[in-house]
């Protein structure tokens, strides 16, 4: 795999994640392995600069807004920090830091230490001393409004002291972290339990989840609590250290998490951190790590920031922690696309304040390279606080009749065979009537980030399916309020809400129905980009497999996947279904808007290649591609004696200075702009 390619390769699965951790609040791998894709793509993008572009996870700071919540900008953005695992890193982020400052001071450079809690990044302002708005991080530029959720917890104030001085008066910011303690976090999963509903991986899990929920009432039962540790400047600081704002903060009665250090250099910093790395699970909340400031805002001010990180501070991360148990078996799990995946039971173990009974084992070629056999001793690991896994067999005490474990041959839930296609580690059941997969589909389909149907859940789809009252999404559309009371632990109040649930999912924009259908390689932006492009199910119908590749977002595989997808007859047959149920099969989502009128423009820039360089300001660069490729013209990732144009935005790469050395046309942004529309 060229650079290339494995840059492609890399963003592709850092936004996958980024997806799952941010948005959806359901991480599938360890903050470790995620540190460590990045650090890779960092490192790639450092060694060929020329492919380095403004849409790569990189140059943001994390993930976006969930729908459901207005979206305000925060004033000063909220920025990531970048993370350290040893004592040597953290002595170099000293030595930047002393770097960094004009004229370092001879003494060692003092440092605040702060437990870093695991939970959601949270914005308030206040206004006169007047709790009036609580903000996700969102994407670190916009976040949503949880100000009703926020005021359910107790541990924030609605209105702050005034008998410190200066007095909070105007519109002042701090930030922190809402997190769900351990003990309301064990008593919720015990409640769920009782109702046979999913269990929360972890407490950060819960409290973003709860902070994202429509309904205050909801958010107030999780018993959430919130620690503060940073005040956003206006103007000229009122406190010289971060120190003494910490006490300030504190006297103003906002919660400040006590364990917090003031730190006479690097070495007492390492002290600290040594400390809470054994001492962390005496404490009543979740932590991964520890954040290290700068103490000074003087010097703050001076050090700066990147595009995604403060160069003033950096996150220690604790070691993963490990146990060993026994691997009691190795069971398999069929998705809503048929993928089979093996996964571990375990002994019950304790690890990182919870009891671990299962770990992921990814495929059967996992398993075998790793030659973990059912019986053995293992070695378990929460990387990252979070997710277990098997890090190894422990050979020394595998009893010597042990044997490999072998992937089964048919579904086990249909019985149908397992297939496997060539080139690929994944074994799928076929069976389009597989009980497993329908479940999953219809869990899919009924997710909050596809059709949204509330009350849907686990418990009430494994009873459809088996009653056979559903055999597809369209099914659910015929069900009666009857029906649905005849269920467990449905009432009549019950069936009526849900009933009304699934009326009001027909009203859905196209995009979540073409995300909700669970079309393999099909994700959520992409099926947001189809819908925009197409407008309507019969446009998108009626496009040709080009069609398809021409729109930002999708590539070939996607295209072939989805054009394959449409043109079986039994998909179309469910399309046609839910079309007849009265489900929206139309947008309201405007075309981009460099795309509106594109057809008429035909080929005008056919043979034309243009480089896309910096940030533009008035478009994406998605925007900017499928507006070329409209008219004919392609996009190329480098720079050569072939190219037609550079597109030069702000803050530009090296294909500029290359452009200019081979002297190839550079159009600013107005240019391209009045290039497009004139063809």
């Amino acid at each position: 795999m060229n650079p290339a390619e494995r840059i492609a390769d890399l963003r592709a699965r850092i936004r996958h994640h980024e997806e799952r951790y941010f948005v959806l609040a359901s991480p599938e791998i360890s903050d470790a392995e995620f540190d460590a894709l990045m650090r890779e793509l960092q490192a790639l993008e450092h060694q060929h600069p020329d492919l380095v572009t403004p849409d790569s996870p990189t140059r943001r700071v994390g993930g976006r807004p969930a729908e459901g919540f207005a979206t305000v900008e925060h004033v000063v953005p909220l920025l990531s920090l970048d993370n350290t695992y040893s004592e040597d890193e953290l002595r170099s982020f000293d030595d930047r830091v002393r770097r960094g400052l004009a004229e370092p001071p001879a003494r060692p450079i003092p440092y605040v230490t702060e437990l870093k809690i695991d939970g959601l990044s949270i914005a308030l302002t206040y206004e006169d001393g007047v709790l009036v708005r609580g903000v996700t991080r969102g994407d670190g530029v916009r976040g949503e409004d949880v100000t009703a959720n926020v005021r359910t917890i107790r541990a924030i104030p609605l209105s702050l002291r005034r008998d410190h001085r200066p007095t909070p008066t105007g519109a002042i910011e701090v930030r922190g972290e809402v997190y769900l303690p351990r003990q309301a976090f064990e008593r919720l999963n015990r409640e769920r339990e009782e109702h046979d509903a999913p269990l929360f991986a972890n407490p950060r899990n819960a409290a973003a989840g709860a902070m994202r929920n429509l309904d205050p009432g909801a958010a107030a039962r999780r018993g959430l609590s919130a620690y503060i540790y940073q005040l956003v400047a206006r103007g000229d600081e009122p406190w010289p250290t971060h120190a003494e704002t910490l006490e300030a903060l504190q006297a103003w009665g906002l919660p400040i998490e006590p364990n917090w250090r003031r730190c006479a250099g690097m070495d007492e910093v390492i002290d600290y951190c040594r400390e809470w790395a054994e001492g962390r699970q005496a404490l009543a909340f979740d932590t991964d790590g520890v954040v290290v400031k700068v103490d000074s805002l003087v010097w703050r001010e001076r050090l700066g920031a990147t595009s995604k990180f403060p160069r003033w501070a950096t996150a220690f991360k604790f070691p993963a922690q490990q146990a060993t148990t026994r691997l009691l078996r190795i069971e398999v799990n069929v998705g809503r696309t048929g993928a089979v995946t093996p996964y571990a039971v375990l002994e019950p173990v304790r690890l990182s304040g919870s009891t671990i009974q299962m770990a992921t084992l990814h495929n059967e070629q996992e398993v075998a390279r790793r030659d973990i056999r059912p019986g053995d001793f293992v070695v378990v690991e929460k990387g990252g606080d979070v997710i277990p896994k098997i890090v190894m067999p422990v050979l020394g005490r595998r009893e010597p009749d042990l044997a490999p474990w072998v992937m089964p041959t048919t579904c086990p839930a249909c019985g149908s065979w397992l297939h496997r296609p060539e080139g690929e580690v994944v074994w799928r059941c076929l069976n389009t009537a597989c009980p497993a997969k329908v479940r999953r589909s219809i869990e899919h389909f009924a997710s909050r980030r596809a059709m949204n149907i509330d009350g849907l859940g686990e418990a009430v789809i494994d009873q459809l399916v088996t009653r056979e009252l559903v055999r597809d999404a369209a099914d659910l559309y015929r069900l009666t309020a009857d029906q649905i009371e005849a269920l467990e632990r449905m009432g009549q109040k019950s069936a009526a809400k849900l009933i009304a649930q699934i009326e009001h999912s027909k009203t859905s924009d196209l995009s979540r129905l073409l995300y909700g259908l669970g079309i393999r390689h099909v994700g959520e932006r992409g099926a947001a980009a189809l819908a925009r492009t197409f407008g309507s199910i019969d446009a998108l119908l009626a496009a040709s497999r080009d069609d398809v590749e021409r729109v930002p977002d999708i590539g070939p595989v996607v295209a072939s996947t989805l054009r394959a997808y449409l043109d079986e007859p039994g998909n179309r047959g469910l399309i046609d279904r839910l079309r007849a149920a009265g489900v929206n099969m139309t947008t309201a989502q405007p075309a981009p808007s460099f795309v509106e009128g594109s057809a008429a423009g035909g080929s005008a820039l056919q043979g034309k290649t243009f480089v896309l360089t910096g940030t533009l300001a008035g478009t994406s660069r998605e925007e900017a591609t499928a507006a070329i490729e409209a008219r004919g013209g392609k996009v190329s990732g480098s720079v050569s004696r072939k190219t037609s144009f550079v597109v030069a935005g702000d803050e530009p790469g090296s294909k500029l200075e290359k452009a200019r050395e081979l002297g190839v046309p550079i159009l600013d942004e107005e240019a391209f702009r009045q290039l497009i529309m004139e063809r």
